[in-house]
């Protein structure tokens, strides 16, 4: 991925960026060519990796691959107008771009089929999300021989990291005042959430 300086972050805060992946594309070498499934995933820090599972009738996980695998995710993203920034009153020396925080996550990727390893990964990946709502559901709310059944239909994946690309490209090569459009343009369209993220990466 290409990376200018100024998009790249720290080590720390591509680590701590990790953690807030809830979902990738999953991309393999295979012996049929490139294969991709979209995953939801959770990293491990303690370990380094990334854990997630695919349907059984998923060929992805059968065919033999070939060097590294890789995870794609994009947490954010959006459209940027020209029109926010204040340089275009000035000189009209500007064009549209696309801002977002995104990582390539490459590993060696394993295979995991093991209803226990699985329990284990299904139970964390949804204790992840449930955690967000007001009466969590839990694995053990669903009867257990349909959730035997339910394990035996996935296999697990766990990417063991190697290497990591990530690029917070979020208009931090613009001018303050151009800076200050985007944020006030963002926020004028609905996406307040990522302006608040660029004003929190400006400060």
């Amino acid at each position: 991925m290409y990376i200018p300086k100024h998009f790249a972050p720290t080590d720390e805060a591509a680590k701590v960026f990790l953690s807030t992946i809830d979902s990738a594309h999953l991309v393999t070498n295979t012996s049929e060519g490139l294969k991709s499934t979209f995953l939801p995933v959770i990293y491990q820090a303690d370990s380094n990796v990334i854990v997630g599972h695919l349907s059984r009738g998923n060929d992805q996980w059968k065919l033999p691959s070939f060097g590294e695998s890789l995870l794609i995710a994009t947490t954010d993203d959006s459209y940027i107008s020209p029109s926010w920034y204040a340089t275009k009153q000035l000189t009209q020396k500007v064009v549209p771009t696309w801002d977002y925080l995104t990582a390539h996550v490459y590993g060696q990727l394993v295979i995991h089929d093991d209803v226990d390893w699985l329990r284990i990964q299904v139970t964390a990946l949804s204790n992840k999300f449930e955690s967000r709502r007001e009466i969590p559901w839990k694995v053990e709310d669903a009867p257990e021989d349909y959730m035997q059944a339910q394990l035996r239909g996935i296999v697990g994946i766990e990417l063991k990291i190697t290497r990591i690309e990530v690029s917070f490209k979020m208009s931090q090569n613009k001018t303050p005042e151009d800076l200050d459009g985007v944020i006030a343009g963002l926020t004028a369209d609905g996406n307040g959430a990522f302006a608040d993220k660029i004003e929190g990466l400006k400060n």
